[in-house]
């Protein structure tokens, strides 16, 4: 922000003179921005509302109710349909691959007005089993929390990190027999004796000269036979 000259006139007693000064003062803003203010999905036109759908039929859902909204003209009644995704990060064939997931399988975030006309509408497009609450035609409305815990505040000019799960998905498990790829150890097999999710760490019991001894490798350094 740049300063603002602002000018007063201050009145000033000289008690030599028989008049007055008038003194021009500049005072400067002290050039402190304001704060950037995070926008809530919460505070959009309408209500969020959670919507069940059969299992894998999220896209159809989403597609069939785009189509009911522009066929009825329901824009202004029918606002957003939102699919929480989060990017995780998987171990396939010694390989780190980072794909994109949905968080809540089967469920849909719809912003629309507490219409029980519009209910209807969205209880009744093929693929929605109904709504998440109490009352079927009552459906319950997220709070701000629920809301904003699902659907990050945006702030201008800021880029907001990607959702990305703790714990990343893998194919090993304790007692699998894998191939080592990489390293002093280089194809030599052995089995999985631990899992360190946490560092991303495979233990493998491997025979060197007869001796089963332990292995700490990266997961991307060994392979599931």
């Amino acid at each position: 922000m740049s300063d603002i000259e602002i000018h007063e006139t201050v009145e000033v007693s000289d008690e030599t003179t028989d008049h007055d000064e008038i003194l021009d003062v500049t005072i400067l803003d002290d050039g402190l921005e304001e704060e950037p203010i995070a926008e809530s999905a919460f505070d959009r036109p309408g209500r969020w509302y959670i919507v069940h759908t059969f299992a894998g039929h999220e896209q159809k859902v989403i597609g069939a109710l785009n189509n009911i909204v522009k066929s009825r003209e329901l824009q202004e009644s029918i606002y957003e349909i939102y699919l929480p995704e989060e990017d995780v990060t998987e171990f396939k064939s010694g390989k780190k691959v980072t794909v994109s997931k949905r968080m809540f399988p089967s469920y849909l975030l719809i912003r629309c007005e507490p219409d029980p006309e519009i209910f209807y509408v969205i209880g009744s497009t093929p693929g929605v089993t109904g709504f998440v609450g109490a009352e079927k035609t009552r459906p319950t409305a997220l709070t701000r929390r629920e809301v904003d815990n699902i659907i990050r505040p945006q702030i201008e000019g800021v880029e907001q990190p990607v959702t990305k799960r703790r714990m990343p998905t893998h194919e090993f498990e304790v007692n699998d027999t894998v191939q080592i790829k990489s390293g002093p150890f280089a194809t030599f097999s052995g089995h999985v004796a631990e899992i360190n999710e946490d560092q991303l760490k495979v233990k493998v019991l491997v025979d060197i000269f007869g001796r089963e001894t332990p292995v700490e490798l990266d997961f991307t350094q060994v392979t599931k036979l």
